[in-house]
């Protein structure tokens, strides 16, 4: 075909009757030339191309009606392989917007008389992304009789495999049966890393031959490089994580004893292949670890074994005395004074690396360690009193290592650090966060950091957070010291933080009523930030009224995540002064009814609900509309949560809701608030088949945390699995 005759019609089309992901489709034409011609403009218009009609992997009504003229180029020969590939991910996507369930797959199947020529051509590549993409029609009335011809005729080793792995798309018990040959060592790698897929994908018992032909293709990512399946393009983190999925005990055998075979290989790449796939192991099966980590050990030196052992954290307990030795280098040793000249420097990265993981499996062996580096380790800082530090576990207190803060936060005080602006004297995000991670230390050991008042009250002005740790290290001193911190609050009061602290600390409400109302005038955060303070006064917060309406007020439009937050701020601060829900409940259930069919309103929602809770049998009103969230796995936890406060206890179905947060922890919907509304409803509410599905989400070994930050999934699995393990025995 010429390519004239494949873009006959072209301008003619009805491009602005279909959208794409931006819209009617008015640009399609130009886009498809350009990309078609192959001139200067191709690449970007096919950029645009894959972004206008399979957006992120959402395909549209306009997807349907450019699969024609993709095929038509892609047969003229020219760009075929970029268009097979479009055409590929177009009938691959599942994630359909504006179009009838399967119409875009079709649209791609319709072309096979012009698709399926293209397995023959004299072009490897054309042959290799046309297997592809027919083997994504999933018709198996054409395709598959032509992809199996074609598998038993082709020579070239990557199309043989991209074939193979088409018809394992079309017939997965066909493709295993031929793929069961194709294992022996003598079979071209890329084939026989796709046989495995097969085998994989048709739910095959793993028999010692796929255990041999895994090991025999180490390290395999450069094979799988060849192949156009995105699913294989990290084989062995692939094929671990598929076997641990079956969560059967033969699989889970299977995939560790895999990886544990690999990690021990003598090459690096090997090596490094089977870390990244070890740690999708430990994040998907709580007998990875142990099996894992003797295997693990001996390479923390490498930063991906490292970072593994820090996710592990007490269950990588043996890697201790290792983790120390790299930790312990040799500027790691005292200098000039922690803040002064070389302790600011970058230090070794690789030590940095391990400290940063002792800090989490073993902290009490760390503590001397980072006291004596405490500039040049920001990686373990970070394990210890920033992002990655637990927040269930605070890191031990040590005195070295409080004397080490101590002189740091001070020489952050007296002298004007490095990153400071010039023109403003306001301090970088680094400098910063340096800084909260001294003081978050200080407030995490509360009383025992009492003597580090002085350097807390003088960093407060330039660090407001500072006032939190006052509190925490002086709440229990005597009255010299609580006056020490109070007269540092007061000098600072002016900021709502500070205020919030200073009461805490002496009851003092005046400055907290001060900066409460003046954060009301300071846009829509500043308004639940001051919402909330005023909440905790309570009835003192009483002259704060007419404003705290007048706020609310301003922000009744609600169509933002923040302007939501401030109305529940606002609602329940009016609520817990005046102690009268009139004002309360209709922002409540207004903000629920917004919520219905936004999608990214859906945590609001579920924020909204559990803030219900706290307006107890005042709350009853809104009965209806929580019940209506039980169907929701993301909102049922939190409804329930607030039925168990609000609703009438004489005519709550109990078991009802025991249903509603059991099914949310079983499709990983909300874990979290699933645990503690079950934990509320207590094992009573359960019926005997309830009772036995949350027993197996207690000891199943496949994780139930499964998404969230990665450097936390580990230890938030196990945080779940010990709440639910004491709901079904309070006694252990």
């Amino acid at each position: 075909m010429e390519l004239p005759t494949a873009l006959a019609g072209l301008d003619d089309h009805p491009w602005a009757t279909v959208d794409h992901a931006y819209g009617p489709a008015e640009d399609l034409p130009e886009l498809l030339r350009a990309f078609a011609e192959g001139g200067e403009d191709a690449e970007e218009a096919l950029d645009e191309l894959y972004g206008s009609i399979v957006h992120q992997g959402t395909v549209y009504a306009a997807s349907v009606d450019a699969a024609p003229y993709l095929a038509r180029i892609a047969a003229s020969g020219s760009q075929s392989v970029d268009a097979l590939r479009l055409l590929g991910c177009l009938a691959e996507s599942e994630d359909e917007h504006g179009v009838e369930p399967g119409a875009v797959r079709a649209a791609v199947a319709a072309q096979l008389p012009l698709l399926i020529p293209l397995l023959a051509d004299e072009d490897a590549d054309v042959r290799q992304a046309a297997g592809w993409t027919v083997g994504h029609t999933r018709d198996t009335g054409t395709a598959l009789p032509a992809v199996r011809a074609h598998l038993a005729t082709e020579t070239e080793p990557a199309v043989r495999a991209e074939l193979l792995t088409a018809y394992g798309r079309l017939d997965r018990k066909g493709a295993a049966d031929q793929a069961r040959a194709l294992l022996t060592p003598d079979t071209p790698a890329p084939l026989r890393l796709a046989a495995v897929f097969a085998a994989l994908d048709a739910d095959e018992p793993w028999l010692a031959a796929h255990h041999d032909a895994v090991l025999g293709l180490l390290p395999a990512c450069e094979t799988a490089r060849f192949g156009h399946a995105d699913e294989h393009r990290e084989p062995l983190r692939t094929i671990v994580g598929h076997l641990l999925e079956r969560d059967a005990e033969a699989d889970r055998e299977s995939a560790l004893a895999l990886l544990d075979a690999a990690l021990r290989d003598e090459r690096p790449e090997v090596r490094a292949e089977a870390l990244w796939a070890a740690d999708r192991a430990c994040a998907l099966s709580r007998s990875a670890p142990q099996r894992l980590v003797p295997a693990i050990v001996p390479l923390a030196a490498d930063r991906a074994a490292a970072q593994l052992l820090a996710k592990l954290g007490p269950a990588a307990a043996e890697a201790a005395p290792v983790l120390a030795e790299l930790a312990a280098r040799p500027d790691a040793q005292p200098d000039n004074g922690p803040g002064n000249g070389p302790d600011d420097e970058p230090g070794d990265e690789a030590a940095d690396q391990a400290l940063a993981a002792l800090v989490l499996v073993a902290p009490r062996a760390a503590a001397p360690l980072l006291a004596r580096a405490l500039g040049r380790r920001p990686r373990a800082m970070q394990s210890a009193a920033g992002s990655y530090a637990p927040a269930d576990a605070p890191f031990p207190f040590d005195p070295e290592l409080f004397a080490a803060v101590r002189a740091r936060l001070a020489a952050k005080t007296l002298e004007r650090p490095a990153s400071e602006c010039q023109d403003c004297g306001c301090t970088t995000v680094k400098d910063n966060n340096d800084i909260a991670g001294l003081v978050h230390l200080l407030r995490q050991w509360g009383p025992q950091a009492v003597g580090a008042l002085p350097e807390l009250c003088a960093v407060l002005p330039r660090f407001p957070y500072a006032a939190t740790a006052i509190t925490a290290v002086a709440a229990d001193g005597g009255p010299e010291q609580r006056a020490q911190a109070a007269t540092g609050l007061r000098t600072e009061a002016g900021k709502l933080l500070v205020a919030q602290a200073l009461h805490e600390l002496t009851g003092e409400s005046g400055p907290l009523l001060a900066a409460a109302e003046a954060a009301f005038a300071t846009g829509v955060r500043g308004a639940g930030d001051g919402a909330q303070a005023a909440a905790a006064l309570g009835p003192a917060a009483t002259p704060l009224v007419p404003a705290l309406r007048e706020a609310l007020g301003r922000t009744a439009e609600r169509d933002t995540t923040p302007q939501v937050d401030t109305d529940l701020a606002l609602a329940l601060a009016l609520w817990r002064i005046t102690g009268q829900a009139a004002e309360a409940v209709p922002v409540l259930a207004s903000v629920l009814d917004n919520s219905r069919g936004r999608q990214w309103f859906r945590w609001t929602a579920a924020r909204a609900a559990r803030e219900i809770a706290a307006l107890g049998p005042a709350g009853r009103p809104l009965t209806a509309r929580l019940e209506s969230f039980l169907d929701d796995p993301t909102l049922a936890p939190s409804a329930v949560l607030a039925l168990l406060a609000v609703g009438d206890p004489a005519v709550l179905d109990r078991t009802r809701l025991a249903e509603a947060a059991l099914h949310s922890a079983e499709t990983h919907a909300d874990l979290k608030h699933a645990v503690e509304a079950l934990r509320a409803l207590g094992t009573s509410a359960l019926t005997p088949e309830q009772h036995d599905r949350l027993t197996a989400l207690a000891t199943r070994d496949r994780r139930l945390v499964l998404s969230g930050a990665d450097h936390a999934m580990i230890r938030e699995d196990e945080h779940l699995r010990t709440a639910l393990a004491a709901l079904l025995d309070p006694t252990a």
